[in-house]
């Protein structure tokens, strides 16, 4: 029977384990840690309690880390300074374990302790406490065991026994955060990468952060198998790897050239496959960049199959109500149904539940929502064309999903439409609605969002007006390669920022097609919107912002983005010295504008602004196009191919359309490029 170490065992007392200061939220800076808990195993043999430390708090393992095992230490160093540090937090003997394998466990009395091998020796406690999962596992087995292993086993195998004194309590969370470390955070490929990065920084705050993520599910779940499938193969190729450069090390001189030179190639290319799955974890692990990228590689498809036509022909009409009375019914027929069908026989079906409408639904229905509240515990998937449309205010029609959930909305019909209600999210992973494919139209909804808001993935179509959206954590519209967005009379405020447009394939016909027409977005985080491309190797990780004469990067065809590369800069505050550097139709009057005239120069400097982030918007996203096009003819040339046409490149320019948008009050400004 296996041990059980989860807050959720019954009979287990679990007192805090670290004491906070009260000025601090990582608790004490002076001590390694301080348990004060025990956990109690369960299975048939009766072994003592051990410490539990395995439910620590993200910021204590960060503490931990940062501040005792790695510090500042590079990936070479890292074995060198957790041996320092188990020197100063470890017992070096006397104190009782549980030896835990995958197969047994048992009662040892640890007699020294080896840091810089992260072993320690040991021997059966007396009398000889073991439980076994296997039958063939005996008492002598396990002691033949220890002395082919001269008595010597791994500390993360060891599990301290709780003692009232507190005297071991520091050996028991050394110990612990060895374990982790080892098994969560550490890579067999770490101790060669460069040495001129700090560990902590690179790899180990980002994997733990990561790790918490997980356990907190924030993460898709086909994000986490993703994860772990490249992990897993990462692990076997650097092993494969490892063994075949030992065995070339190892060859005489006087071996097979041939088969050397064979071997040689087969290196190369675990080498350059090692590498690529080097990086695709990094832009798993690195928060940013997953927030950025984590959906490119696998756009998803609907969880539900296209059902086509009704067999036997015609549509229905699904009504959703959580009561019906007949004045309800009587208004509902008068200004909905009759109007919608002339059919005296028109089929019309009731429910209670909105989800299951749309699973009865066919390509062609309608599904008419009665004002209520109705809630919503698993993902709705929109696989066929259909109309979904509250029939009253948004604020009236509440659908709002309840439990944990990647999915929210997912549409992925020839033409979807929902109008007339408001959607709320919780405890959510991905958005709270995704346009996977065919095109989805937004009218007249409120979205209160938990996570992203709207995806627009590629070969999807999304046409928004009159919404209003907010509260995302992340961006409230994500646009993809080769989408088509148009976004008319919306708002969004309240995100991380207010759009996010993915333009990082390298293709010209990836471009995105966007129209943002009289929307605002205000009091957003971050950005109102936001463009990702890839830049200069020596720009990864920057943002940049547009030049103040709109014109964006300029020709980034010819390596001037560099630059424009800045931190964080705002777009939105200008400053006298740029105002005098603008052509003079650009300026905004001050001294010619009469005091009694109802339009007061703050206000002008306002739409001046306005103007600005729109024009800056198009420009960069034009210059992009351009420059996607100028690739695009470089490659046809050094194919041979010379029909290039030009006037490509002015079809491209027109793809976007913005104008009328206003951005007032986000946090750093109109308008951001971020280079990857």
């Amino acid at each position: 029977m296996h041990a059980r170490c989860g807050p959720t065992d019954t009979g287990l007392r679990f007192p805090v384990l670290f004491q906070e200061d009260e000025d601090s939220d990582y608790g004490s800076h002076k001590k390694l840690g301080k348990v004060s808990s025990r956990c109690v195993l369960a299975g048939k043999i009766q072994f003592p309690d051990l410490f539990q430390t395995s439910n620590l708090l993200f910021y204590e393992r960060f503490e931990a880390y940062k501040d005792y095992l790695l510090g500042d230490c590079k990936p070479s160093e890292v074995t060198e300074f957790i041996a320092e540090y188990l020197e100063r937090a470890l017992e070096p003997s006397g104190w009782k374990a549980v030896w835990r394998t995958d197969i047994f466990e048992v009662l040892v009395e640890v007699t020294d302790v080896s840091c810089s091998s992260l072993k320690a020796a040991v021997r059966p406690w007396e009398p000889f406490l073991c439980e076994c999962r296997v039958d063939c596992v005996s008492e002598q087995s396990i002691r033949d065991l220890l002395e082919v292993k001269e008595h010597k086993v791994p500390l993360q195998e060891l599990h301290v026994v709780f003692d009232e004194s507190g005297e071991y309590e520091q050996t028991a969370m050394s110990i612990e955060h060895v374990r982790f470390f080892y098994q969560n955070i550490w890579r067999s490929w770490d101790e060669e990468e460069e040495d001129y990065f700090d560990y902590f920084t690179r790899c180990a705050e980002p994997r733990l952060r990561l790790h918490y993520d997980i356990l907190e599910e924030r993460i898709p779940s086909e994000l986490v198998s993703e994860y772990h499938s490249i992990l897993t193969r990462c692990d076997q190729v650097y092993s494969q790897f490892t063994n075949l450069r030992n065995t070339l090390s190892n060859r005489d001189s006087d071996s097979d050239c041939e088969l050397d030179n064979i071997s040689m190639v087969e290196g190369m290319k675990m080498d350059g496959e090692l590498e690529s799955l080097k990086r695709k974890l990094k832009l798993i692990e690195t928060p940013l960049l997953r927030y950025l990228f984590c959906y490119q590689r696998s756009p998803g498809s609907c969880s539900l199959k296209r059902k086509g036509p009704r067999p036997a022909g015609g549509r229905v009409i699904h009504v959703v109500a959580a009561n019906m009375s007949i004045e309800m019914l009587t208004c509902l027929t008068r200004e909905r149904l009759e109007p919608e069908s002339c059919n005296q026989t028109q089929e019309i079906q009731f429910h209670k539940d909105l989800l299951e409408a749309v699973t009865a639904s066919f390509d062609g229905d309608l599904v008419l929502v009665c004002p209520g509240h109705y809630f919503v515990y698993s993902q709705i998937c929109v696989a066929d064309s259909l109309r979904i449309e509250g029939y009253g205010m948004p604020d009236d029609i509440i659908v709002e999903k309840k439990g944990k959930g990647d999915k929210f909305v997912e549409c992925c019909g020839a033409h979807v439409k929902i109008s007339n209600m408001k959607l709320i999210q919780h405890n959510a992973v991905e958005g709270i609605v995704s346009v996977l494919g065919g095109q989805t139209e937004l009218e007249n909804c409120v979205l209160q969002c938990d996570t992203t808001g709207i995806t627009v993935k590629k070969s999807a179509e999304l046409l928004m007006k009159y919404c209003d959206l907010y509260g995302a954590k992340g961006a409230g519209v994500e646009i993809y390669p080769g989408s088509n967005c148009s976004l008319t009379d919306t708002g969004i405020h309240h995100c991380r920022d207010g759009i996010l447009i993915k333009d990082f394939i390298d293709e010209v016909h990836d471009v995105p097609k966007i129209t943002l027409e009289n929307n605002v977005i205000h009091n957003n985080e971050g950005y109102a919107v936001v463009l990702v491309k890839p830049g200069a190797a020596e720009n990864e990780g920057e943002f940049v912002a547009p030049n103040r004469d709109g014109t964006g990067d300029g020709n980034v065809a010819e390596d001037k983005m560099a630059s424009d590369v800045i931190h964080l800069e705002s777009d939105e505050k200008t400053s006298p010295e740029d105002d005098d550097d603008r052509p003079q139709d650009d300026r905004t009057p001050t001294s010619s504008v009469p005091e009694n005239d109802e339009h007061r120069p703050s206000d002008i400097c306002i739409a001046s602004e306005e103007a600005d982030g729109n024009r800056a918007i198009v420009s960069e996203l034009t210059a992009n196009s351009r420059r996607k096009t100028m690739i695009h003819k470089k490659r046809l040339s050094t194919l041979g191919i010379t029909t290039a046409d030009d006037e490509q490149i002015l079809s491209q320019e027109m793809f976007v359309s913005i104008a009328n948008n206003q951005f007032k009050r986000n946090g750093k400004g109109s308008f951001g490029t971020f280079l990857f």
